[in-house]
């Protein structure tokens, strides 16, 4: 039984690693956004502060759900789930536009981290 425990503890760790990098990730896009937003004319002030103050709350939420997974708690595995296989549509879009360099490691990045997150079954 221990060996199991074992597992899944090195699961959720993993899990919250890939979490905290996807929150990274997310948060790095958002404050591209508000840098790019000041090195360029806006068209539209009101989309961008919609997109950045969602950036963040999808970077804090991801942050919070790694926090779940690390303290084993099992608030995070839903939000976890959800966000990557919304992460997995955006990335089928990509592909439809031929931005292979961005649908790709998207893809693959949700998908480890969805199926690890799925993998850490509630006791």
């Amino acid at each position: 039984m221990e060996k199991n425990a074992a597992k899944k503890q090195g699961r959720r760790t993993i899990a919250a690693a890939l979490l905290s990098f996807e929150a990274a990730m997310v948060l790095a896009l958002g404050g591209f956004l508000v840098v790019k937003s000041f090195t360029s004319t806006l068209e539209a002030p009101g989309a961008l502060i919609g997109e950045v103050l969602f950036a963040l709350a999808g970077g804090l939420g991801l942050l919070a759900a790694a926090h779940g997974f690390r303290t084993n708690r099992n608030y995070g595995r839903a939000p976890a789930v959800l966000a990557n296989l919304i992460a997995l549509g955006v990335a089928y879009f990509q592909m439809g536009a031929h931005l292979w360099i961005i649908a790709i490691p998207l893809a693959l990045l949700a998908l480890v981290t969805l199926i690890v997150a799925l993998s850490v079954i509630p006791e």
